[in-house]
């Protein structure tokens, strides 16, 4: 009989409140003009907003970002350095260069240029050039170099992105065109980028670039509003319209977000600076549980307990609306039954918090202690008690509903 997964809610101390009288808090009600949206509060990482969060769509010049993601993480691991310097070539110069008209650092043909100022060219000009002489300079050419942009989006927690090139330019020969991906993976890209490469992630924020003797002012317009936006990049894909990811710091808190299908470049600009304000006005933040808290138990069978304390190795932190702090709901989410023995510090199972109707964290649950096998006596009936318990579960939700 398979594993069934088991539900626990929680109604502690007052925390929360039942399922029931749980509506929606009034942020619920804001709403975007994007047909994607997704955005976080990075400490706690509650959920602020989400919209088609998990449709796909065309990466464009944001695929930029996975590229610096593979450049940042290869000199991060020593595989190259800032100093490395890399050809570049006819394809660059033609395809992403001054011939294209497109977004470039002007790189001169047959030249080398140093790492660093590649990623520099990438994320202060979004220079197409940039991108394909690191791809083609790191991975040969860039169908590999895409390759390696898909396997890593995978490494840092993007299930379903695909990349087809460094730049995201339109690709008539693949399906997915210059590549496909979700705003709420657009989100855990530029955690990545900001969490793991501090380092390297200031360039998103340079104000300013010469390359070539040319100088050129960062094209990320958020950085002139002056409300601590300090990245990252932009996109647009015909028939899908304008899109943005960008990452704000104020007050001691940072939100990441990413907005997809906005009508033009104007409204992209004002409504993330609105997204993001409503963002830093609306919310505070709340603990709910202590570091190592115990929050529930897990039927244990088999075992010389018939439970488990589960906990939670951090404090856990939500990001709550400042009128309706107290509307929120938890649930612990586990594989029953565990079966001893039971390993202290063993991943049993999933905290999920609700904010109303909408699930705002989720975050890992441990076990409190090791558990070791019980008695014959005492496995002999809990097994006696799983296959009874099975067999009822198996009736009841295998029984056909009323038509």
């Amino acid at each position: 009989m398979p594993k069934r997964l088991i539900l626990v809610f929680l109604l502690l101390l007052g925390r929360f409140t039942s399922a029931a009288d749980a509506q929606p808090a009034a942020p619920g009600a804001f709403d975007t003009k994007a047909t994607q949206a997704f955005m976080i509060e990075a400490s706690t990482g509650t959920i602020l907003l989400a919209k088609n969060e998990d449709q796909p769509i065309s990466a464009a010049s944001l695929a930029k970002l996975m590229t610096l993601d593979v450049i940042f993480d290869a000199v991060g691991r020593g595989e190259i350095s800032l100093d490395t310097e890399y050809p570049v070539s006819e394809n660059a110069w033609r395809t992403g260069g001054a011939p294209s008209r497109a977004s470039t650092m002007f790189a001169a043909l047959k030249s080398r240029i140093r790492v660093g100022d590649l990623i520099q060219g990438v994320a202060v000009q979004q220079g197409n050039d940039s991108c394909i002489v690191l791809a083609e300079g790191i991975a040969i050419n860039e169908r590999e170099f895409a390759r390696r942009m898909t396997a890593r989006a995978r490494e840092i927690g993007m299930p379903k992105a695909v990349f087809t090139n460094s730049t995201g330019l339109p690709d008539a020969n693949d399906p997915n065109g210059g590549g496909k991906v979700s705003m709420r993976e657009l989100v855990t890209l530029a955690q990545d980028l900001q969490q793991k490469h501090q380092d390297l992630y200031k360039y998103f924020g340079q104000p300013d670039f010469t390359w070539n003797k040319i100088y050129q002012r960062n094209k990320n317009p958020l950085l002139l509003l002056n409300i601590g936006v300090d990245g990252l990049g932009l996109g647009f894909a015909d028939g899908e319209g304008f899109s943005v990811v960008a990452s704000i710091q104020r007050d001691g808190r940072r939100l990441f977000l990413a907005l997809g299908g906005l009508k033009s470049d104007k409204e992209r600009t004002e409504e993330t600076r609105r997204v993001l304000e409503w963002g830093l006005s609306n919310f505070k933040s709340q603990r709910i549980f202590a570091d190592r808290e115990v929050i529930g138990d897990a039927s244990v069978y088999g075992g010389a307990q018939s439970t488990v304390g589960l906990l939670t190795k951090i404090p856990v932190d939500v990001y709550v609306p400042v009128d309706t702090p107290d509307r929120l709901s938890a649930r612990i989410v586990y594989r029953w039954p565990l079966t001893a023995p039971v390993a202290e510090d063993y991943e049993a199972g999933t905290l999920r918090v609700f904010l109303g109707a909408r699930m705002v964290r989720e975050l890992p649950l441990y076990t409190k202690e090791s558990i070791a096998e019980g008695t014959l006596t005492r496995r002999a009936f809990d097994a006696f008690m799983e296959l009874t318990e099975s067999l009822l579960f198996s009736w009841l939700w295998d029984k056909p509903l009323p038509a």
